[in-house]
């Protein structure tokens, strides 16, 4: 199968990711994109992060009713910092038949030369660079950016660190994220102050 890797923090999910994934999956022709909420983002502070149960319930929520989503707890399960090169080799050995491409915002595409071991990453794994409009396509090393397949992504201006402050402000969410993960914040009161 051919798999898109959809990681991040999602604290919250919200529609910009599941377009992201939509977009990709279509594009590409990927068989089924997995949504891998990370553990503790290492540019993050752990303390910063919503914690782990309430994340992954929110993205099955999001994703229930989508037949090619899934969601996979492969970095929860790991703890500690989320590194892609460790997910994608702990995947590749999981599933040796599968090809997986990992799914980027085109902001990050940028910043790849910097990724913990990139040299080992571009090895393994192929990566769909969501280009927003505007976009250039950033120069990068010949071995990066031949890995670098790049797909137009309609322009989104939602954050989950909009959708948090939102909430914190007592304004509504609705249509921000899908209605069970607004459901969901509600209910557990995530973000309040």
């Amino acid at each position: 199968m051919r798999i898109g890797i959809l990681g991040g923090t999602f604290d919250p999910i919200h529609i910009g990711h599941l377009l992201a994934g939509e977009q990709a999956r279509e594009q590409c022709q990927l068989d089924e994109v997995w949504f891998v909420p990370t553990y503790v983002p290492p540019h993050k502070d752990g303390s910063q992060v919503t914690d782990a149960v309430h994340r992954l319930q929110m993205v099955e929520r999001a994703i229930n009713d989508h037949p090619h989503f899934r969601v996979s707890q492969i970095e929860l399960d790991r703890k500690g910092n989320s590194y892609t090169i460790d997910t994608i080799q702990a995947l590749r050995e999981r599933y040796p038949e599968d090809a997986f491409y990992f799914i980027l915002g085109s902001d990050m595409v940028a910043d790849l030369p910097n990724w913990h071991r990139v040299e080992h990453l571009v090895e393994l794994t192929r990566f769909i660079g969501l280009a927003r409009p505007g976009f250039a396509k950033p120069q990068l090393m010949a071995n990066i950016a031949r890995r670098v397949h790049y797909v137009p992504m309609p322009l989104l201006e939602i954050s989950a660190t909009d959708i948090r402050e939102r909430v914190r402000a007592k304004k509504s969410i609705r249509y921000f994220v899908p209605e069970p993960v607004r459901i969901y914040i509600e209910e557990h009161r995530l973000y309040e102050t």
